[in-house]
């Protein structure tokens, strides 16, 4: 179908949009996401709050200079603001599944659940999120002192920047759902944007915020060409955006895989453990073969390594918060990419499954089994870290065996509710449009805290070594209870086994 008009491609644009709100309301994670939104807009609400504390602090700053305007002194920060934005985003927005499906015998143009997605990304609310700062900033120092008409242009190239590093985002995001090197593109990017703080005889923080702060100031001034560059960059990073989300979609979804099997491991070591061993081979062909399952487990190896890499050779993270933090995250890496989603990936073969259903118990023990054998791996990246002194073995083995015994046990509660089937190996096309599960970001966020504090708390009411030493004994207890669990956690799934395979079947 030709779109005649642009009156008739808005219509059809909203039309999409309102299909991807039913979408939403008729998905079986619905309900659940509503009752949890709520701690998820107290986030929000605690990070607006925290942003207008900011603007106060630098309206405060602003206005007690007399070296630096107030537009200048936001313009020099931006580099800071931009890059916060971009990697917030991982947090809290994910690329939604594009609906191209449904629409794909349909006589309308191909790109127009592109263009939907494209224009929902760019008129969201979290856009906005940064306005916290700004218009209380403007308030008590732009609007007085460079007046009304500077205040709207300061706030409109603001928003076109923050609009901009949302398609970024997105183009990143995409790439690197196709490939993981791709992360090599936004830090190469950052290190050019950053490179007047670390290059040249006159480098250094205040040049970097000097130069951004003088070339921002052409767009208040205002400079015609300042303002042409700006909505260029823009116009450009949407319409390279729209390229790169309809070639991975389209490639996606006429994809077809060619299976030419050299070799077929066997995983014959596994035949010892009987009917559970079976159900490891399951999880390690799965790590292999299927797309999501092996970018997550690659994503987790990488932040570790990375992780460790920067603890042991250099002192960015010498401190006690960053030192827990860091150390619980890289052992609970795995728990909160996978076991947390412990059987979404099975929904795709739930009726084989519960054929015989006495099996899923092997199948969870299964699991419990293959991810923390897989604890190792980190054990062994952040030897590193204890050749540099930075960390002991004895942290090492307590938070390692705390996380086998304790974090898994939090995460593997996850299998009795989780509903949504997650797709192996298809990450832009899907016929469910909620990947953001807001039950498992808050219950996630919670059980990656209870550590840390129990740390913080243990530390203060002994020492160190004693700290450590009650993790490791807790986490050895809970290790060594894991069949009474875990019988637990499957006779409680059966329990739900009929909403769940429900759930299951709409979200394929």
């Amino acid at each position: 179908m030709a779109i005649k008009s642009f009156r008739q491609y808005i219509s059809l644009l909203k039309t999409i949009r309102y299909h991807q709100k039913l979408s939403e309301k008729r998905h079986p994670a619905f309900a659940q996401n509503r009752a949890a939104k709520f701690f998820a807009y107290f986030g929000v609400v605690l990070t607006l709050l925290y942003l207008m504390f900011f603007a106060v602090t630098l309206a405060m700053i602003a206005n007690s200079s007399d070296s630096v305007t107030p537009c200048e002194l936001i313009y020099g920060f931006m580099p800071f603001i931009l890059v916060i934005d971009f990697f917030s985003r991982f947090i809290v927005q994910q690329t939604p599944s594009q609906l191209v499906k449904p629409y794909v015998l349909m006589p309308i143009p191909r790109s127009s659940c592109i263009d939907s997605f494209i224009a929902t990304s760019l008129f969201s609310w979290g856009n906005l999120t940064w306005f916290a700062l700004f218009i209380p900033f403007s308030i008590m120092s732009v609007v007085f002192s460079e007046g009304v008409g500077t205040t709207l242009l300061f706030l409109l190239s603001l928003y076109l920047l923050i609009l901009a590093n949302s398609q970024w985002y997105l183009i990143i995001r995409a790439l690197i759902n196709r490939h993981i090197l791709w992360w090599i593109a936004p830090a190469v990017v950052y290190a050019i944007i950053f490179s007047p703080w670390y290059i040249g005889k006159d480098s250094g923080f205040s040049e970097l915020c000097d130069l951004y702060a003088g070339l921002g100031y052409y767009l208040v001034i205002p400079r015609l060409l300042a303002w042409v560059v700006i909505i260029a960059v823009f116009v450009v990073v949407v319409y390279i955006n729209r390229i790169i989300q309809n070639i991975s979609v389209w490639s996606e979804l006429s994809h077809v895989e060619e299976t030419k099997l050299k070799h077929v491991s066997q995983f014959t070591f596994f035949n010892r453990f009987g009917i559970i061993g079976e159900y490891m081979k399951l999880e390690a062909k799965s790590a292999m073969r299927n797309k999501i399952v092996r970018k997550n487990l690659i994503f987790s190896n990488t932040f570790v390594l990375l992780f460790s890499l920067a603890i042991a050779f250099t002192d960015i993270y010498d401190n006690r918060f960053m030192e827990y933090f860091l150390l619980v995250y890289c052992f609970s890496v795995y728990g909160s990419m996978i076991l947390v989603r412990t059987m979404s990936a099975e929904g795709n073969y739930i009726d084989g499954l519960m054929v015989h259903r006495e099996n899923i118990l092997s199948l969870l023990t299964a699991k419990y089994y293959f991810y923390t054998s897989m604890l190792i791996v980190p054990f062994v990246l952040l030897i590193p870290t204890v050749i540099m002194g930075k960390y002991t073995i004895l942290m090492l083995l307590s938070v390692m065996f705390f996380s086998a015994g304790v974090i898994h046990f939090s995460y593997m509660q996850f299998s009795i509710y989780n509903k949504q089937t997650l797709p192996l190996n298809s990450k832009f096309l899907g016929k469910g449009n909620m990947d953001n599960n807001y039950v498992q970001a808050i219950a996630s966020l919670a059980v990656f805290t209870v550590p840390i504090v129990l740390l913080y708390l243990f530390y203060y009411l002994f020492s160190d070594t004693i700290a450590y030493i009650i993790f490791l004994v807790i986490g050895l207890t809970f290790i060594s209870l894991h069949r009474l669990w875990l019988k637990n956690i499957y006779v409680r799934l059966m329990k739900h086994r009929y909403v769940n395979m429900e759930g299951f079947r709409a979200s394929r």
